[in-house]
C-alpha cells in the first residue's frame, strides 16, 4: 500500500503525528486508526464475498483486479486465443528496420544503380527535393476546365 514511502518521508509524518497529537495520545490515535482500516478491510472482504455469491458460479474466477483496464489488458493479451504470440514472434523488427533503412538510403540493387547513375556527385544520396519536369516542345500545358 505504502511502497512508494521512503525513510524521510516516514520521519516527516512520525514528527508530524507527535506535534499534532502529542506524544501520550498518539498510541491511542494509532489503535483507532489501525482499528478502522481493520472494519474498512473486513467490510470491503464481505462485499466481494456478496458479489461473488450473487454472480452465481459461472464467476467464480471472478477477480475484481481485473476490472483495473491495465490488469484486463495485460490479462487478454497473455491470452493465446486470439494468436497473437504467433504474430508477435513471427515479425522481426530489426529486420524490418533494416528494409527501411536499405530503401531510404537506396541499398537496393534496383534503386542503388540507378541512385548511383543519376546523380554521382551526389555520393548515392537520393536527392529528395521535388523538381519541375522540364516540358518537351510538342507538349501543351494540362487542360484545367476549372480555370476557363
Amino acid at each position: 500500500m505504502f511502497n512508494d514511502i521512503g525513510a524521510l518521508e516516514l520521519v516527516t509524518i512520525v514528527v508530524l503525528a507527535v506535534l499534532v497529537f502529542g506524544p501520550d495520545k498518539l498510541p491511542k490515535v494509532i489503535q483507532d486508526v489501525m482499528r478502522t482500516v481493520r472494519k474498512i478491510r473486513e467490510f470491503s472482504e464481505s462485499a466481494k464475498q456478496d458479489i461473488r455469491q450473487e454472480l452465481g458460479p459461472e464467476f467464480k474466477d471472478f477477480e475484481f483486479e481485473d476490472l483495473n483496464p491495465k490488469t484486463f489488458i495485460r490479462k487478454q493479451l497473455e491470452n493465446d486465443e486470439l494468436g497473437l504470440k504467433e504474430i508477435r514472434n513471427g515479425f522481426d523488427l530489426k529486420k524490418e528496420m533494416a528494409e527501411v533503412t536499405d530503401a531510404v538510403h537506396g541499398r537496393d540493387a534496383g534503386s542503388s544503380s540507378s541512385a548511383s547513375s543519376s546523380s554521382p556527385s551526389s555520393g548515392g544520396r537520393i536527392d529528395m527535393v521535388k523538381k519541375p519536369e522540364e516540358p518537351g516542345k510538342d507538349d501543351r500545358p494540362p487542360f484545367d476546365a476549372d480555370a476557363t
